[in-house]
């Protein structure tokens, strides 16, 4: 595999980097967090603007024709700068759920505002008893004589509480945990019978428990071959968790930096942190954990580039695993490291923390996909 960014890539990185520090800086995130929608539709449509929403897409959707790489080149600075936009959850976990679902033609009417910046996407697919488990899906589809009525209930929907369209998983046939019987349907989030509570995670980023009460539907709502959407959610899953492992990446190497940086600078019994030998040793193994995420993030491109979804599972079951584990110590470390301000809200190292435990939990967390791992 080529390691080396193309100079189209280097001018993507070179290009979010310089947006982040210039209109993305801590101060304006905490405003943003703190408003109603935790994130600025301003910043969105500058996203479509520049490209981003669309770069990892198809051209025959509206799209760049880009590829997991260049996505993960997004993330990996949005990571950096703790950016709140729904970019993994729309842009990512959505539309590559719909893309693989319902092919080019039907998908383009979905993905096209969302890439023009009008819209925002989140797939409704988590359920309280899942744990991870892809195929647990106890919402129903029931058929109409017109189309569908849908009745469940999806917990700590991604992007949820301010998407304008969600794509919900129900199940037309079979029980929980089969993987056949899953159908996508594409549905007005201020539909009838669609209620949301919005809620933050410990890391300030907005979810939306979804309530799904006789919530009637057409039948072409529904989102490729009937029963057959297990495929395209796994697929979008093991896409999501290699952005999300990207995030992480980009967060960690934020926080060691920054770390090394006070370090530098602040002085005990007359000589700055950094010459102590034992801060050292823990800075070394914080970079040695920040390389091993970095490693198991390409052999998860690797892996997604295999026909069998088994070894795409793998890979990123793998890579996530490593995300619990060394986003954990490496954002610890640097929190401890900067001692008493490292645990203050108006400081952003313990930000990082926050959102690399989130990173931890989503998607199934770390003894979830261990076992997971194990078991493929």
């Amino acid at each position: 595999m080529n390691f080396q960014l193309s100079d189209e890539q280097l001018m993507i990185r070179d290009s979010v980097r310089r947006f982040c520090e210039s209109d993305y800086d801590f101060e304006r995130r905490r405003v943003l967090q703190a408003s109603a929608e935790g994130f600025s539709r301003a910043h969105w449509r500058t996203f479509a603007e520049l490209g981003w929403l669309g770069i990892a897409l198809p051209e025959a959707v509206g799209g760049f024709g880009g590829g997991v790489v260049d996505e993960a080149i997004v993330m990996e600075e949005f990571g950096r700068a703790l950016v709140l936009e729904p970019y993994l959850s729309c842009v990512v976990y959505a539309a590559q759920a719909v893309l693989a679902a319902a092919g080019a033609d039907r998908a383009r009417g979905l993905l096209e505002p969302m890439i023009a910046g009008e819209s925002v996407l989140a797939l409704a697919h988590n359920e309280k008893a899942a744990c991870g488990r892809v195929a647990w899906v106890e919402t129903t589809a029931i058929p109409t004589a017109d189309g569908f009525e849908l009745n469940g209930d999806k917990i700590q929907v991604l992007g949820g509480a301010g998407a304008d369209t969600l794509i919900v998983s129900a199940r037309i046939a079979g029980a929980a945990g089969e993987r056949a019987g899953i159908s996508l349907f594409a549905l007005d989030a201020a539909c009838a019978g669609v209620s949301r509570r919005a809620y933050r995670l410990i890391d300030g980023s907005r979810v939306a428990d979804i309530a799904l009460r006789a919530v009637r539907v057409g039948a072409d709502s529904q989102l490729g071959a009937p029963g057959a959407a297990f495929a395209a959610l796994d697929f979008a899953t093991n896409r999501a968790l290699l952005a999300l492992g990207a995030e992480a990446l980009g967060g960690m190497e934020r926080a060691l930096w920054m770390t090394r940086d006070y370090l530098k600078t602040r002085k005990q019994y007359g000589v700055s942190l950094n010459t102590f030998q034992a801060l050292q040793h823990r800075m070394a193994d914080m970079l040695v954990e920040l390389e091993l995420t970095r490693s198991m993030l390409y052999q998860g491109f690797a892996a997604l580039t295999q026909a069998d979804p088994e070894q795409r599972r793998k890979g990123a079951s793998a890579l996530k695993v490593q995300i619990g584990r060394s986003g954990h110590f490496v954002t610890g470390n640097a929190v401890q490291l900067h001692g008493g301000i490292g645990v203050t809200d108006e400081y952003i190292v313990g930000h990082f923390f926050k959102r690399l435990t989130t990173a931890g939990l989503l998607f199934g967390n770390t003894d979830f996909h261990l076992q997971q791992f194990a078991e493929l």
